[in-house]
């Protein structure tokens, strides 16, 4: 059974992660969109703010309730957070005719991340996979990512552009976190909240939090069951890799293509892409230099670019690329889909 805390206790929460040395980010309005960022307090959070998603939309709306979390996914992942859009890997100098590189280690405080959804949690475990999961890990993700401490929110009015329900990683979330909460409106502003780790039971202990009665869990699940009811959409994955593996050659590709800018945009919302590339920069006195990593994406032609041109030179063979690889041979490489 879970416990309840109120608006008091979800400051105290807050609070405590902040006492704890974690920087904390969550769910705030800036210029249109919901985004994360660092929070003291619960009025920085979107109180009353709920929004509106469809095929190329995105509106935020006013709500007639005081909910903190009654939108969709936001307008960004945690992608950024553990995996940003540029870092610095090393510093180099040269003196007395030799030239010394040191790497620029992530010293920053750990994060904890407030108001994460079920498919955001499932991206994380793929990026956590692919960068910290294999042969090699990725130091400075896994700086980022260590430590991080997780609260996470069930979802309960998806947008419409919603399929988590089909992907089996949502509205509710069932794992990846330190502690999830459930906003319930109905008798009172409160949060059923439930642990998921050793660290997470004991900040809850900390918290002025009451025990959940039997109603309250059936809210929250006729909560997470009246989200899962109104998805806007499904995606049917059965024997997608095969598909796709199949259909190389499909004019789809080309219809795709017409309409396609190559912009790069969706990779760079897409909470589980990793595509990277390096560039160096040097002072201007020629003795200093660094190297910083940036977001790469496929769509770009210099990113299958080799001696003498691009491997994949139209958008329909980019195209083709991107989605193949998130939902075909994804499966192979990782043993799981690309998207959530």
């Amino acid at each position: 059974m879970g416990k309840l805390l109120d608006l008091a206790g979800l400051q105290a929460l807050i609070d405590a992660l902040l006492a704890r040395g974690y920087e904390v980010l969550g769910p705030t309005v800036q210029q249109g969109a919901i985004v994360p960022a660092p929070v003291t307090g619960v009025d920085q959070l979107p109180r009353g703010w709920g929004d509106a998603q469809d095929a190329g939309s995105y509106r935020l709306r006013r709500r007639d309730d005081e909910a903190l979390f009654g939108f969709a996914a936001g307008a960004q992942s945690a992608k950024p957070v553990f995996f940003p859009a540029e870092s610095l890997l090393w510093r180099g100098r040269r003196e007395d005719g030799s030239f010394s590189a040191e790497p620029e280690p992530y010293d920053g405080p750990p994060y904890a991340l407030l108001g994460l959804r079920a498919c955001d949690l499932a991206a994380v475990a793929i990026q956590d996979t692919v960068l910290t999961g294999r042969a090699f890990v990725d130091p400075d993700y896994d700086a980022r990512r260590h430590d991080a401490f997780v609260v996470a929110v069930t979802c309960s009015d998806p947008g419409g552009t919603c399929f988590c329900v089909s992907m089996g990683t949502g509205p509710r979330p069932t794992h990846g976190y330190d502690l999830a909460m459930t906003e319930l409106l109905d008798g009172g502003h409160r949060f059923l909240v439930e642990a998921g780790s050793d660290r997470g039971e004991e900040v809850l202990d900390a918290l002025p939090a009451t025990e959940a009665t039997e109603h309250d869990e059936a809210e929250a699940s006729h909560i997470a069951e009246d989200a899962a009811s109104r998805m806007g959409r499904t995606l049917d994955t059965a024997g997608l890799k095969e598909l796709l593996y199949d259909h190389a050659d499909s004019p789809v590709w080309d219809d795709v293509a017409t309409r396609c800018l190559a912009c790069t945009n969706c990779t760079a919302v897409c909470p589980t892409c990793f595509c990277t590339d390096v560039t160096d920069v040097t002072d201007l006195s020629g003795d200093g230099a660094q190297r910083e990593r940036v977001w790469d994406s496929c769509f770009s032609a210099d990113h299958s670019y080799l001696h003498g041109g691009a491997v994949r030179a139209s958008t329909r063979s980019r195209y083709r690329q991107w989605l193949t690889h998130k939902l075909a041979s994804w499966v192979d490489q990782f043993g799981t889909s690309g998207c959530v």
